[in-house]
Protein backbone atom coordinates (compact mmCIF):
# COMPACT_ATOMS: atom_id res chain seq x y z
CA UNK A 1 0.00 0.00 0.00
CA UNK A 2 0.90 3.64 -0.83
CA UNK A 3 0.29 6.61 1.23
CA UNK A 4 0.22 9.65 -0.27
CA UNK A 5 -0.67 13.88 0.65
CA UNK A 6 -4.00 14.57 -1.51
CA UNK A 7 -5.11 14.43 -4.73
CA UNK A 8 -3.45 17.14 -7.12
CA UNK A 9 -5.90 18.73 -10.02
CA UNK A 10 -5.26 16.08 -12.63
CA UNK A 11 -6.60 13.39 -9.08
CA UNK A 12 -9.66 15.14 -8.68
CA UNK A 13 -10.36 15.69 -12.35
CA UNK A 14 -9.87 12.13 -12.60
CA UNK A 15 -11.24 10.82 -9.21
CA UNK A 16 -7.74 8.58 -9.17
CA UNK A 17 -4.99 8.96 -7.12
CA UNK A 18 -1.62 9.53 -9.08
CA UNK A 19 -2.35 10.50 -12.23
CA UNK A 20 -0.90 13.57 -12.92
CA UNK A 21 2.68 14.21 -13.37
CA UNK A 22 4.11 13.05 -10.17
CA UNK A 23 2.01 10.12 -10.99
CA UNK A 24 3.33 9.38 -14.10
CA UNK A 25 7.03 9.47 -12.61
CA UNK A 26 5.70 7.05 -10.01
CA UNK A 27 4.33 4.62 -12.72
CA UNK A 28 7.68 4.82 -14.77
CA UNK A 29 9.30 3.87 -11.08
CA UNK A 30 6.87 1.39 -11.15
CA UNK A 31 7.80 -0.37 -14.39
CA UNK A 32 11.48 0.10 -13.75
CA UNK A 33 11.80 -1.76 -10.40
CA UNK A 34 8.79 -4.51 -11.60
CA UNK A 35 5.81 -3.18 -9.77
CA UNK A 36 2.62 -3.70 -11.36
CA UNK A 37 0.47 -0.86 -10.24
CA UNK A 38 -2.58 -2.45 -10.44
CA UNK A 39 -1.16 -5.13 -7.43
CA UNK A 40 -1.08 -2.23 -5.16
CA UNK A 41 -3.42 -0.02 -3.52
CA UNK A 42 -2.86 4.03 -3.57
CA UNK A 43 -4.40 6.16 -1.17
CA UNK A 44 -4.47 9.60 0.67
CA UNK A 45 -4.19 11.47 3.49
CA UNK A 46 -7.54 13.66 2.51
CA UNK A 47 -9.42 12.97 0.32
CA UNK A 48 -10.36 16.59 -1.27
CA UNK A 49 -7.90 18.85 -2.61
CA UNK A 50 -6.57 21.70 -0.68
CA UNK A 51 -7.10 24.97 -1.87
CA UNK A 52 -4.36 26.52 -4.16
CA UNK A 53 -2.62 22.68 -3.72
CA UNK A 54 -0.86 23.69 -0.59
CA UNK A 55 -0.52 20.94 2.01
CA UNK A 56 -3.20 20.01 4.20
CA UNK A 57 -3.94 21.41 7.58
CA UNK A 58 -4.24 19.52 10.77
CA UNK A 59 -7.98 19.70 10.79
CA UNK A 60 -8.46 18.72 7.50
CA UNK A 61 -6.00 15.55 7.40
CA UNK A 62 -8.08 14.66 10.90
CA UNK A 63 -11.25 14.82 8.99
CA UNK A 64 -9.96 12.08 6.97
CA UNK A 65 -7.73 9.91 8.96
CA UNK A 66 -11.03 7.53 10.09
CA UNK A 67 -11.38 7.14 6.35
CA UNK A 68 -8.09 6.29 5.54
CA UNK A 69 -7.66 3.95 8.94
CA UNK A 70 -10.54 1.93 7.17
CA UNK A 71 -9.24 1.59 3.72
CA UNK A 72 -5.80 0.12 5.41
CA UNK A 73 -8.33 -2.42 7.92
CA UNK A 74 -9.72 -3.34 4.33
CA UNK A 75 -6.33 -3.93 2.32
CA UNK A 76 -4.45 -5.55 4.99
CA UNK A 77 -1.43 -4.23 3.51
CA UNK A 78 1.58 -5.75 5.86
CA UNK A 79 3.94 -2.86 4.38
CA UNK A 80 2.83 0.96 3.93
CA UNK A 81 5.13 3.18 1.56
CA UNK A 82 4.91 6.79 2.77
CA UNK A 83 5.18 9.17 0.10
CA UNK A 84 6.20 12.91 1.53
CA UNK A 85 6.34 14.47 5.04
CA UNK A 86 2.92 15.11 4.91
CA UNK A 87 2.00 11.26 4.86
CA UNK A 88 5.01 10.21 7.65
CA UNK A 89 4.06 12.90 9.89
CA UNK A 90 0.23 12.05 10.21
CA UNK A 91 1.03 8.41 10.06
CA UNK A 92 4.00 8.35 12.34
CA UNK A 93 4.11 11.36 14.15
CA UNK A 94 4.78 14.88 13.83
CA UNK A 95 8.19 14.72 15.33
CA UNK A 96 9.23 12.81 12.12
CA UNK A 97 11.63 14.20 9.33
CA UNK A 98 11.28 13.04 6.19
CA UNK A 99 14.84 13.92 4.95
CA UNK A 100 15.46 11.62 8.41
CA UNK A 101 13.30 9.19 7.84
CA UNK A 102 13.06 8.42 4.10
CA UNK A 103 14.31 4.66 3.34
CA UNK A 104 14.35 3.55 6.71
CA UNK A 105 12.00 1.16 8.57
CA UNK A 106 9.37 2.08 10.96
CA UNK A 107 6.81 -0.79 12.73
CA UNK A 108 3.55 0.36 14.09
CA UNK A 109 0.76 -2.08 14.95
CA UNK A 110 2.38 -4.99 12.29
CA UNK A 111 2.96 -3.09 9.72
CA UNK A 112 5.95 -2.08 8.15
CA UNK A 113 6.50 1.45 6.83
CA UNK A 114 9.22 2.90 4.38
CA UNK A 115 9.19 6.68 4.30
CA UNK A 116 10.64 7.92 1.14
CA UNK A 117 9.99 11.06 -1.05
CA UNK A 118 7.12 12.51 -2.60
CA UNK A 119 6.95 11.22 -6.19
CA UNK A 120 6.23 15.60 -6.93
CA UNK A 121 9.55 16.40 -5.38
CA UNK A 122 11.45 14.55 -7.63
CA UNK A 123 9.53 16.65 -10.06
CA UNK A 124 11.70 19.29 -8.34
CA UNK A 125 14.80 17.84 -7.46
CA UNK A 126 15.95 15.03 -9.78
CA UNK A 127 18.82 13.96 -7.53
CA UNK A 128 16.08 12.46 -5.53
CA UNK A 129 15.02 10.03 -8.53
CA UNK A 130 17.64 7.88 -7.37
CA UNK A 131 16.64 7.37 -3.76
CA UNK A 132 13.09 7.44 -4.61
CA UNK A 133 14.21 3.93 -7.01
CA UNK A 134 15.93 2.78 -3.99
CA UNK A 135 13.43 3.02 -1.16
CA UNK A 136 10.84 1.20 -3.59
CA UNK A 137 13.15 -1.60 -4.88
CA UNK A 138 13.71 -2.08 -0.68
CA UNK A 139 9.99 -2.20 -0.18
CA UNK A 140 9.40 -3.99 -3.13
CA UNK A 141 11.38 -6.71 -2.37
CA UNK A 142 10.57 -7.30 1.16
CA UNK A 143 7.35 -7.68 0.22
CA UNK A 144 8.09 -10.21 -1.50
CA UNK A 145 9.77 -12.02 1.82
CA UNK A 146 6.35 -11.38 3.78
Amino acid sequence: MFIGEGPGADEDAQGEPFVGKAGQLMNKAFEYIGINRNEIYIANIVKCRPPNNRNPEDDEAEACLDYLRNQVLLVKPKIIVLLGSVALQNILGKEFKITASRGKWFNKKDIKYMPTWHPAALLRDENKKLEFIRDLMIAFNESRMI
